[in-house]
């Protein structure tokens, strides 16, 4: 006969006394070797700054001349053998062509302006830089013409730029005229922009911690990011094209790299993050909320790269902040 282990009583030791063991003396279930660190973020920041290769970049290039000239041979042969065979189908083929040429040539001036126009703000960031440095008040009254005429056609800078225009003729100190666009001109925006921030954390927070498939993480980070960071550039009048968003998301991670800000453990952000108490509860919610600390870091640099002005004393966003106002409620 065989024994079936199904059916075979269970066999529970005592101790030597007669009573069970207590759950008291059960060994401690280890905890992990280190808190999460932000994983999606910090590989993000690794691809977008990552150095380029010359001859990868020669290769793109390449190949993008040589398949625009196959198109273009391509397209002219075929519009000449239609025309030998049908006239009018070939005058319709010339027609079609011409109008999708004129709109990729629009396409190229809307982006060739947005690059100018981000230009132009990196121009006024420096230009101010100088002034503030140099405590030069007619640098400043100059600054300060600039910035009214860059926001122009803008109706939500209209009474900033009115008061602007008012108050700084009675102005004698460069400092405080600066001081006095931020106020006028700027504060607005920096309201728009941290809401921007808020969103694009709490989307990766929760993306991070709620849905467990391998990459999404990433994809969400890198998503949310790029959205954030055009959309900070917007508002405050950069508006990025599809060309220059990729150049601004490197300028705005290079920033971050360079000043260290990707690291976890300063500014209180691995407590506010979960990284040491959440993420003993749960190893999913304290990635999400690392993660969308990083993302509030990445917001308020992309805020210093597209602002017009350096931000002045007291007057930059705090990440920690952000985060608490972003992760409300979220992990109630």
């Amino acid at each position: 006969m065989t024994s079936n282990p199904d059916q075979d009583p269970v066999i529970i030791e005592l101790d030597a006394d007669g009573t069970l063991p207590s759950p008291a003396e059960a060994p401690a279930v280890a905890e992990p070797d280190h808190a999460p660190t932000g994983r999606a973020m910090q590989d993000l920041a690794v691809l977008a700054t990552r150095p380029r290769s010359v001859l990868v970049t020669w290769f793109w290039r390449l190949l993008a001349a040589v398949l625009l000239f196959l198109a273009s041979v391509a397209a002219w042969d075929f519009v000449v053998g239609l025309v030998s065979r049908n006239q009018v189908l070939g005058w319709v083929a010339i027609a079609l062509l011409g109008l999708f040429a004129l709109v990729c040539l629009a396409i190229l001036i809307r982006e060739a302006a947005a690059l100018a126009r981000l230009r132009k703000v990196e121009k006024l960031h420096s230009e101010a830089e100088r002034v503030i440095a140099a405590n030069d008040l007619e640098g400043a009254r100059a600054l300060s013409d600039r910035l009214v005429g860059f926001y122009a056609g803008r109706e939500d800078t209209r009474w900033g730029r009115e008061r602007l225009k008012e108050g700084g003729s009675e102005v004698f100190d460069a400092d405080t005229l600066i001081e006095m666009a931020e106020d006028r001109l700027l504060a607005p925006l920096d309201v728009m922009a941290t809401r921007e921030v808020e969103a694009a954390a709490r989307q990766v927070a929760t993306v991070t911690a709620l849905v467990p498939i391998a990459l999404a993480d990433l994809l969400a980070a890198l998503t949310a990011n790029l959205r954030m960071i055009r959309k900070i550039a917007e508002i405050y009048g950069g508006r990025s094209g599809t060309l220059g968003a990729w150049r601004l998301t490197r300028a705005v991670i290079a920033h971050l790299v360079a000043t260290g800000a990707v690291a976890v453990g300063d500014d209180l952000l691995g407590s506010i993050g979960g990284g040491h108490l959440l993420g003993k509860i749960s190893r999913r919610f304290g990635e999400g909320l690392v993660n969308g600390a990083l993302t509030a870091r990445v917001g308020v640099a992309a805020m210093e790269v597209c602002r017009p002005l350096p931000f002045s004393s007291g007057r930059r966003p705090r990440v920690t902040r952000l985060v608490r106002r972003a992760l409300t409620g979220l992990f109630d």
